[in-house]
């Protein structure tokens, strides 16, 4: 028997949607097998999908536009997840909706530097180098360009939901406890730990990391739980000041699967209607899980150019660019004449002053690209010299 899927037209293109099912995921008894008084229906686990009841992204559309909600998981380096989170944002513009869109990877101290991008004060770059991006967040910048350049385009704000990494990152050290009064002050003063089912969910990835990094669960729950409630708190305000506005949110799956991360902790602040929706490849399809799950087509973003040099990660405020500390076994840097321990000053028409910097010359790069490349070279005899190569990316 073969299944028939109706194509829609391509880049927002053949996303199927099913509907969340309910169910136990119990399977049948092998014994039923050899016993014929034992019946097969009863207390048969097996749960059925109707392929009749396979929709596309306009019957999913319909279905949100009544939500003032609606969460999209992502597997951060998915492409595929990034093109559905668009579609739905286009979507729901498209239908008249007034949406917002909260991301998790922008972080709340940097709200006014996202707000000028998305008004058009600044340029791509420079809201790159103020949000830090490169810094705190470090997945390909293009997997997240077209949702942000579809907000500045039609002027949709982009709400930095997360707390900045300083306070999570010393949570991880010393628990929440470990937190000075004026730190204690810029998180949420109403934390849920009650919940069982996501401690255990929270535990269970605690134990899937290496054993080296086992150190203290307590404080690597009060990172995740920091996490959940600060950008629920965030996203709670916005929906309170905004009461005609759809917030369309935008983070990893496990913040919003079961509805037990930030879902459940909006809720306890903003009781509105909400919707999850979930990539469904590799896992059941599980009605507890998320309202719909997605089944998109595979699509890889296209391969960026490469310098094939390895940097350091120490910066030197007393010297130029950033240092060279070695080469990838294939590399147009290290074949057109540069050396470990040169300092990149400059990419095309960029600076360079660190390595966000380097990213941002980058990120319109392709393979075969000829790259204009400076550096200063450093001698232990005499002055430091300024050298242009002209690199062939891979």
């Amino acid at each position: 028997m073969s299944l028939r899927f109706r194509s829609i037209p391509a880049m927002k293109a053949a996303f199927f949607v099913i509907p969340a099912l309910l169910g136990t995921g119990v399977g049948i008894n092998p014994a039923i097998a050899a016993d014929a008084t034992v019946s097969a229906i009863d207390g048969n686990g097996t749960r059925v999908l109707d392929a009749s009841d396979l929709t596309g992204m306009d019957a999913l559309l319909a279905k949100l536009a009544d939500r003032r909600v609606v969460f999209v998981g992502e597997q951060h380096d998915r492409y595929a997840d990034h093109l559905n989170q668009l579609a739905i944002i286009e979507g729901l513009h498209a239908r008249g909706k007034s949406i917002a869109i909260g991301l998790e990877f922008f972080q709340q101290p940097f709200q006014q530097d996202v707000d000028d991008y998305v008004e058009g004060k600044i340029d791509e770059a420079d809201f790159l180098r103020r949000t830090q991006y490169f810094d705190r967040w470090r997945y390909d910048y293009r997997l997240y360009r077209p949702i942000l350049q579809f907000a500045r385009e039609h002027r949709i704000p982009v709400i930095a939901l997360n707390l900045e990494s300083e306070l999570t990152r010393k949570v991880g050290d010393a628990g929440i406890d470990g937190l000075s009064d004026e730190e204690r002050a810029r998180i949420p003063a109403q934390m849920d730990r009650e919940d069982p089912a996501y401690r255990a969910r929270i535990e269970r990835v605690f134990r899937h990391h290496p054993a080296d990094q086992q150190r203290d669960f307590d404080h690597f729950f009060e990172v995740q739980l920091l996490w959940d409630e600060g950008m629920a708190e965030r996203a709670a305000a916005y929906l309170e000041q905004n009461p005609e506005t759809t917030l369309v949110v935008l983070t990893g799956g496990g913040h919003v699967e079961y509805g037990q991360g930030i879902p459940k902790r909006l809720m306890r602040r903003q009781r509105v209607p909400m919707a999850i929706v979930l990539n469904g490849q590799n896992r059941e399809p599980d009605g507890a899980a998320a309202d719909f799950f997605l089944y998109p087509p595979e699509v890889e973003l296209p391969p960026s150019g490469m310098l094939g040099v390895m940097l350091s990660s120490d910066a030197d405020e007393d010297k130029p660019g950033i240092r060279i500390e070695g080469f990838a076994q294939t590399s147009g840097a290290k074949a057109a004449g540069l050396e470990s321990g040169d300092r990149i000053v400059r990419i095309g028409a960029h600076s360079i002053t660190g390595y966000a910097d380097v990213r941002i010359a980058m990120v319109d790069a392709e393979p075969d690209d000829l790259v204009s490349v400076e550096v200063v070279r450093e001698y232990v005899l005499g002055s430091d010299e300024h050298k242009t190569f002209e690199v062939r990316l891979h």
